[in-house]
C-alpha cells in the first residue's frame, strides 16, 4: 500500500478550488516533496518539469487529450527558458479545457531556486494569468526552504501560500516503514534512509554524503554569501553533537577552529535552522530581547543528524541511559519544532538549579515541559519553579511518569498547549 502524508489530500483539496495564489511547497531536503506533489496530481491534468532534468509529457486522466511537450532540453535554465515553459503550460491549458472546461490543470515548476531571479519572473508570468482570466494552477517546489524564502520575500508576497513539507513524524515513519519508538528515536524521519537501518555503516554513510553535506554544500552555500564554509560546517557538527544542551556561543569559539565572533556564529545558525538541520532554541523570557541575548540550547531537526554525528551504534546508544536520555529530548524538540506554526514559540528556561526543557507558548498560553526517559521520575524542582514563577503555565511531564512519548510524538505543539 502506497503511504500519503496529509499533505496530499490537503493539495487535492486546493486544486479544486479557482487559482487563486501559487502553491509553494518548500521544506527540507529528502523530506518527499516531489513524490508527495505527484501523488496529489495523480488524476489531474499537469505539466511537470523539474528544472534541472528533462520536460515531461503532459500527464492528464483523460484519455481523449493527450500532447508532447516541445521545450529544447539542453537550453539553459534562465529567465527566457521560464518564459519558454510557462507559454507552453498555457497553451497546454487553452487545449484541455476545450473538451474539460471544468477540470483543473496545473503547472508544477520543481527545483525553481535553480532558476536566477526565479521570482521576480513568476511575478510576472503569474500576474499576466491573473490579468487574463487563466484558471491555470502552479505548485513551485524547491530543496531548500533559504532558496525559496528569499525569492518569495523579494517578489512575491501576497501571491502564494505556503505548504510546509516537514521531517516526517513517528507516526509516518511507524505506518510507512513499520518503525518502532526506539527505532524511530536513533534512526529519525527520513524516508529516503529508512530501508538502510539494518545495515548502519550503510545507513550512517547515506546521511552524511546523501543528505548533511548536499544540505550545507548546495543549499547554503551556494546561495548566502558565507565567509568561513568551514566554520559553519564545524558549528554543525558541534551543534549535532551536543543537541539537547545548552552552550554559549561565546563559550563554543574555542572548540571551533577559526571562529569568528558571537553574531557570526548565531548567522549561521540561523542559516542552519533554515535548512532544517540544526536549530538554537533561546531561554524564555517575557521581553523578545532578553530570549535573543541568551546562550541557545542546541536541538537537531531530525534526529537521525544527531545519531550519525557520533559513533554510537543503535545498541549502544540505547545502552548508555545519558546519551539515550538526550536522544530522547532531542527527539521531542525536533518534533516541537516540526509542528510549530508561525504563532507558537519554543524555548527552554534555566535558572540555576532548576532546569525545564522545553516551554512552548503562543499570545495566550504556555506550557512548560519535563522530558523523562528513565526508569523513574525523579524530581521535578524546574517544573515547580517555573510554575510558581509564571502562574498561568501549565506543567507538562512527558515520558516516565507521565504522557507516553508515543502519545506526545503523535499531535503536533497546538495539541499540547490546548490540553495541558
Amino acid at each position: 500500500m502506497v503511504f500519503h502524508r496529509d499533505q496530499v489530500q490537503a493539495l487535492r483539496d486546493r486544486l479544486q478550488e479557482a487559482p487563486q495564489f501559487i502553491t509553494i511547497v518548500a521544506g527540507p531536503r529528502q523530506v518527499g516533496k516531489t513524490t508527495l506533489v505527484r501523488q496529489a496530481l495523480e488524476k489531474c491534468a499537469h505539466l511537470f518539469i523539474a528544472v534541472d532534468q528533462p520536460a515531461e509529457p503532459l500527464a492528464t486522466a483523460f484519455e481523449d487529450f493527450t500532447s508532447q511537450t516541445s521545450e529544447m532540453d539542453g537550453a539553459p535554465r534562465d529567465a527566457a527558458w521560464l518564459i519558454r515553459s510557462w507559454q507552453n503550460a498555457r497553451r497546454q491549458l487553452k487545449a484541455f479545457k476545450l473538451n474539460h472546461p471544468t477540470q483543473p490543470f496545473a503547472f508544477v515548476l520543481d527545483e525553481i531556486q535553480k532558476i536566477p531571479r526565479w521570482s521576480d519572473t513568476v511575478k510576472g508570468l503569474w500576474d499576466a494569468d491573473r490579468a487574463q482570466g487563466l484558471e491555470m494552477h502552479v505548485i513551485l517546489l524547491g530543496s531548500s526552504p533559504l532558496l525559496m524564502q528569499k525569492g518569495l520575500t523579494e517578489s512575491l508576497a501576497g501571491r502564494y501560500e505556503l505548504m510546509r513539507a516537514t521531517h516526517w513524524s513517528f507516526i509516518e515513519m511507524h505506518q510507512a516503514f513499520d518503525f518502532t519508538l526506539n527505532e524511530y528515536i536513533y534512526f529519525g524521519g527520513y524516508p529516503g534512509s529508512a530501508r538502510l537501518i539494518r545495515d548502519e555503516e550503510r545507513w550512517r554513510n547515506y546521511v552524511l554524503a546523501s543528505l548533511v553535506q548536499p544540505s550545507i554544500d548546495t543549499d547554503i552555500l551556494q546561495m548566502t554569501r558565507v565567509d568561513k564554509p568551514a566554520l559553519l560546517k564545524q558549528l554543525f557538527e558541534l551543534g549535532a553533537s551536543y543537541s539537547g544542551q545548552i552552550l554559549a556561543l561565546g563559550k563554543i569559539k574555542g572548540q571551533l577552529q577559526d571562529a569568528g565572533n558571537e553574531t557570526t556564529l548565531a548567522g549561521y545558525l540561523d542559516l542552519l535552522r533554515n535548512a532544517g538541520l540544526l536549530t538554537g532554541l533561546q531561554k524564555y523570557h517575557v521581553g523578545a530581547a532578553r530570549r535573543r541575548a541568551s546562550a541557545p540550547k542546541f536541538n537537531v531537526l531530525n534526529s537521525a543528524l544527531m545519531s550519525s554525528a557520533t559513533p554510537y551504534t543503535f545498541a549502544q546508544a540505547q545502552a548508555d541511559r545519558s546519551y539515550w536520555g538526550r536522544l530522547v529530548e532531542s527527539t521531542v524538540g525536533a518534533h516541537l519544532c516540526n509542528t510549530a506554526t508561525s504563532n507558537e514559540e519554543i524555548s527552554y528556561w534555566r535558572e540555576s538549579p532548576h532546569e525545564v526543557d522545553f516551554v512552548i507558548s503562543d499570545a495566550l498560553r504556555i506550557t512548560a515541559i519535563e522530558v523523562k526517559s528513565g526508569a523513574s521520575t525523579g524530581k521535578l524542582s524546574g517544573l515547580d519553579e517555573f510554575v510558581k514563577q509564571h502562574p498561568a503555565c501549565k506543567p507538562l511531564l512527558v515520558g516516565t511518569g507521565g504522557v507516553d512519548l508515543t502519545e506526545f510524538l503523535s499531535y503536533p505543539l497546538a495539541h499540547w498547549l490546548e490540553l495541558a
